[in-house]
């Protein structure tokens, strides 16, 4: 096992589970510094800020604490405890405050890791690029679509290095799917179904809440930005995937890792219409976003994939765990992709016999006795006449598992930190994203408005 990937599970171990991602901004900031670029050595450290302090960033921030190249030297976040844990875990020299702006003024900041909640992603991801700095963008790139190309023009505008951090499908794992899809293992692909599913209050974003939540340790008006004005409510600070106002729902949450995997593997653009049904069936509390949803997204058929239909499945109260993470679904096999291995079961459709046809479940042996005796005098003078080859169906399953050394994150931030010192290669930039990430959360759209949802996967626009 490498010494990063030890280093980030004896981190994680140590930090323990903590609450929900919060955000810290304010208003928009004026690019003070577009034209000019900070050239950075192959040599020199990626100095890195995180806006935001919540789980995930601690463990973005932790994988990239181990990480050579890169040195995280400041962050950001409403509530008051989150910054003194930073402290505490990552070095009491970690700047920190409540104001991301102040992360963005400092020059020595060469790169954000934005991990704020869904509703302040656009905004810090354009102001950061204005002011000179590299962004990784958490999942799912946006939460309001206006806010993806408003992101994807700034990236054009500053160059400014941009990658979107649903880092699952890195793993060799999707590399050998992709491959196999490719070599005609399954046939001609026809549906693929994805399951994102959990049974646990954590997982249903119960998070825990600190007994010293208030506005005297959380600055609520930041943490709102651009949302409707509430009066202060911590639920909605340390929960606030159940709400509309600030997150995505299971949609943005985890509908978004199947697509930006599913994209990759089938070199897709996206799909063209969009439908979902769901609510809240188990989780009664007082949550906005369901606990249950499930989406059909129908694909053309392009020159890198046939047409299929995607299902996509999220049920927060599923005692069966939700199965493989995704089955694609040919003609001739299946292939099932799990966590740490792949299946593939090549079952090509045979012949039928003789008798099967006559005898077995057909509508043959509806015909009067005439008209069967002259079908299979027919048939057979067919089979006479022509030449039958013999068909192998060639049936057989196969189990691929990943290295068991392999961390994503390592390897995502790693191409992070090399494209901001200059080797760009990314694939996951802010396009990539939004094209993820919009198919992802219209199932919210069609679930609240009874409606299904035309998308144009090239312009990236609701049609």
């Amino acid at each position: 096992m490498n010494r990063n990937r030890m280093h980030r599970r004896g981190f994680l171990k140590t930090m323990g589970v903590g609450a929900a991602i919060s955000a810290s901004s304010s208003q928009s900031i004026q690019a003070k510094s577009r034209s000019v670029e900070k050239k950075i050595s192959p040599n020199d450290k990626v100095r890195i800020a995180s806006i935001g302090m919540g789980i995930i960033a601690f463990e973005n921030m932790g994988v990239l604490a181990s990480m050579p190249e890169a040195e995280f030297v400041a962050a950001a976040d409403c509530y008051t405890g989150r910054l003194a844990r930073t402290k505490e875990v990552f070095g009491k020299e970690i700047f920190t405050t409540q104001n991301y702006k102040e992360l963005l003024e400092r020059k020595d900041i060469d790169a954000v890791i934005i991990n704020t909640p869904d509703h302040w992603h656009g905004q810090i991801a354009v102001d950061s690029m204005n002011a000179g700095k590299a962004v990784y963008i958490e999942k799912p790139v946006i939460q309001k679509i206006e806010d993806g190309h408003r992101i994807i023009q700034v990236e054009k505008e500053t160059g400014q290095t941009t990658i979107v951090g649903s880092k699952q499908f890195r793993q060799p794992l999707y590399q050998k799917a992709k491959d196999f899809i490719a070599k005609g293992e399954i046939g001609k692909l026809t549906a693929v179904e994805a399951v994102v599913s959990r049974n646990s209050g954590i997982g249903a974003w119960q998070y825990s809440i600190p007994t010293d939540a208030s506005e005297k340790t959380i600055d609520w008006k930041m943490f709102l930005g651009s949302a409707p004005d509430r009066p202060f409510d911590a639920d909605r600070f340390f929960r606030w995937r159940k709400y509309w106002d600030y997150g995505t729902g299971v949609s943005g949450d985890m509908f978004v890792h199947r697509l930006s995997a599913l994209h990759f593997i089938l070199n897709s653009k996206g799909p063209t219409q969009i439908s979902a049904m769901g609510g809240v069936r188990y989780w009664y509390d007082n949550r906005e976003a369901p606990d249950i949803l499930m989406a059909l997204l129908d694909y053309p058929a392009t020159s890198s994939h046939p047409s299929f239909t995607l299902i996509l499945k999220a049920n927060f109260a599923d005692a069966s765990g939700g199965g493989p993470a995704y089955r694609f679904i040919g003609d001739e096999g299946v292939l099932e992709i799990g966590w740490r291995s792949l299946t593939v079961k090549r079952n090509p459709r045979g012949k039928s016999t003789e008798q099967q046809i006559v005898e077995g479940y057909n509508s043959v042996r509806t015909f009067s006795q005439q008209q069967q005796d002259e079908f299979v005098k027919e048939y057979r003078k067919y089979k006479s006449q022509t030449k039958m080859e013999v068909e192998t169906r060639n049936t057989y399953e196969m189990e691929w598992k990943g290295p068991d050394d392999y961390d994503a994150g390592h390897d995502h931030f790693g191409r992070f930190l090399s494209a901001v010192k200059g080797n760009n290669d990314i694939i996951q930039d802010a396009t990539y994203g939004l094209r993820a990430a919009a198919p992802s959360i219209i199932p919210n759209y069609c679930m609240r408005e009874g409606k299904v949802y035309n998308w144009d996967p090239y312009a990236m626009k609701i049609i």
